[in-house]
This record gives C-alpha cells, structure tokens and sequence, in this order.
C-alpha cells in the first residue's frame, strides 16, 4: 500500500473519471475503481451497459482493478421517486442534485469505505480547500463546467475525504491528457440530460407514471388559449412544445410559461422572453444545507449577508442579499432574474466558495 492509502474513484465510464484514476495514480495513491449502476433500463436511450464496458475498459487500459454495485434500487427510492412526487405536486426536481446528495456521496462512500477505501474522488469540476478547521468546497478552474451547483446539497462532512484530481484543469485539458495516455474514452461526447430519461423526449417517458391531467391554457387576462396535457410536463420558462402558437388578436412574440396555477390545473403563458412576468427579484428557500458554517452562524444572529447566488446550472452567479425568514431564508436579488423556479435549487457563493444552498419557494 502506498503512503497516501487507497483511493477508491467512481469510474462512470467518461473520460473524466478515467483521468482523474490517472492523476491520482500520478499522485503517488493506490487507486481502485467502483463503478455504480443507478439505473437499468432495456430501451435503446439507457447507457448503463455501454458505460459499465467502458469503464472495465478504461481500468485496464490504467491498470486498476475495478469494482461494480448496483445502487438502482437506492436510485429509485430516492432519486427518481422523489423526482415524481415533487413533479406531481407542481415543482421542478433536479434529480442530479438529490442523486450526488442521496447515492453518489452517500451510498457510495459507504461501499468504498466496505472495499477498504481511505478515500474516495469522483471526475466532477470542483476543488477542496482545508482552511477554519473545515473543508470547503471550491468551484472548478473550468467556469464552463464547474459542477458545484450539483454538489450543494452533500454533507459537508464528507468533503475532507474526497478528492477531485481534473478540478484545477479545464475540459480540453483533461480531452488532451486522455489522448496522450492513450485512454480508450479520450472522445466520448459528454453525458446530457438526466440519467433516467436520456436522450429521450421527457414528456413521453413522464407520462409513462404520471397520467395525464388536461387543464386549460390561459393568458394573463384570463383568456383560454389551448390545453394542456398536465402541469408536470411544464416548468417555468419553458418555450418550446406548449402548443400553442399563430393565435389571432396576439403578435408573433413566442409564448413562455410564467406560472403552474395548481389548484385550477391551468397553465399560465406571457409572450416575449422579457415579460415582466418571468423576472423577479425576491425568492424563498428552504431546506438548506450549508457546507461552510459561517453564513449559518451569521444567519442565526440576525445578520442580512450580501453574497452571489444563482438559481439554476450555468445561470451567472447574482449579486443578493440573504436573510433567516420563517423555516428557510429569503433572497433579495440587486437585478431581477429570470424564471425562478419552484423545487430548482439556489446556491450561494463568497467568491469562488459555494457556501451551500436549498430548494426555492416562491413563498414560505
């Protein structure tokens, strides 16, 4: 065993994890892969077997053994299950943000420390920083594909022992690297979309455990423009696939869903993207959790914190000002932003720090 103990890396089968194994071996760590299968599909959009080949493919390429544990029952219960009620109810899930919290960072750190790990890594774009006796979560060198977003909700005592090796490189760094080590994914494209669904049309794979509820497609004025299958096939900000389109009496503007009106089952569209509608500056949260403890403990005492947060993935992060409201705290935002949105997720920032985040509410 080398002096820096074993390192158990989560191999997806992308060329993210496959470098990250590298670097870490580079590092001087004794490195084993654990490749997870979440979710066991038989239609041609599930990847699950394409990718368990090519992570065995991409460990003996570098040289590691390679575990497999099936989480698609843990996946199920807490992830895509979870996902399916919020949408019932009217919210957005972000089912990559519950599968880090849930099983990646949970029911896998659990198995590797089984296997013997003394720590794990994963290939997401993040860094750690050891500082204020804690261990605080960093955002990826890479802006276009820090993933620290995704990685609010982990416990946050779980980040010393985890490791990020292609957090301090950019995405064409980490393509090079592969190619020039020979690793068999240098070129697969990237995944996209969540895990479950796949390239696949959401609506259709939805409807397959939520029904269709057909409710009325209505203006700011209250006028009935068209139908709709369900509230749950929707979200805010949504453009395409409303149905609705060419009305008489409205200019050529494209339509935006504005709001999920449940208690009537109507669908509330505006035209044009810079309606009044889809901006706003207040927002709620709740259910935070919180990776660095200064803000929770300023919070407590009273204190409005200015600070940077964004309200969905690749979203600039915006200057706001927080503060403890009720069961979760409210966000004034300095500009108003655009479709905030009901079960997505806020994150804070001070500077490249991600302090930790919660679910938005319109109220609380």
């Amino acid at each position: 065993m080398s002096k820096n103990g074993m390192v158990m890396i989560a191999m997806s089968g992308g060329v993210d994890s496959a470098v990250s194994a590298a670097k870490l071996i580079e590092s001087g760590y004794d490195v084993e892969g654990l490749h997870m299968t979440n979710w066991k599909d038989d239609e041609p959009y599930c990847t699950a077997s394409q990718d368990l080949q090519d992570a065995k493919n991409a460990c003996k390429e570098i040289g590691i053994p390679m575990h497999h544990v099936d989480f698609s029952s843990e996946y199920r219960r807490d992830v895509f299950d979870e996902s399916l009620e919020e949408l019932r109810i009217g919210l957005t899930p972000n089912p990559d943000i519950l599968c880090n919290q849930m099983i990646k960072f949970d029911s896998f750190i659990q198995h590797a420390k089984r296997l013997g790990a003394q720590k794990i890594a994963t290939g997401h774009y993040a860094r750690t920083k050891s500082a204020d006796n804690q261990t605080h979560l960093l955002k990826g060198i890479d802006d276009n594909k820090d993933q620290t977003y995704f990685l609010h909700g982990i416990n946050a005592d779980v980040l010393s022992d985890v490791i990020f090796p292609v957090g301090s490189m950019t995405k064409d760094e980490v393509r090079n690297y592969a190619y020039k080590k020979g690793l068999p994914n240098h070129d697969k494209p990237d995944s996209t979309g969540i895990c479950f669904i796949g390239e696949r049309p959401f609506k259709s794979f939805i409807q397959t455990f939520l029904p269709p509820m057909p409710g009325n497609i209505i203006s700011e004025d209250g006028e009935i423009l068209g139908t709709h299958d369900g509230l749950m096939y929707f979200t805010l900000g949504q453009r395409k696939d409303i149905g609705i389109g060419g009305l008489k009496n409205h200019s050529g503007d494209p339509w935006y869903v504005a709001d999920k009106k449940m208690k009537t089952n109507e669908l509330l569209v505006v035209q044009g993207r810079n309606h009044k509608k889809l901006w706003q500056t207040k927002t709620f949260a709740k259910d935070m959790n919180w990776l660095n403890t200064e803000f929770s403990i300023r919070l407590k005492k009273g204190e409005k914190i200015a600070c940077k947060a964004k309200c969905r993935y690749r979203q600039t992060d915006a200057n706001c000002e927080i503060a403890l409201f009720k069961d979760g705290i409210k966000v004034i935002f300095d500009e108003a932003q655009w479709a905030i949105t009901d079960g997505q997720y806020l994150v804070i920032y001070l500077d490249d720090i991600c302090m930790g985040g919660g679910k938005i509410f319109s109220e609380i």
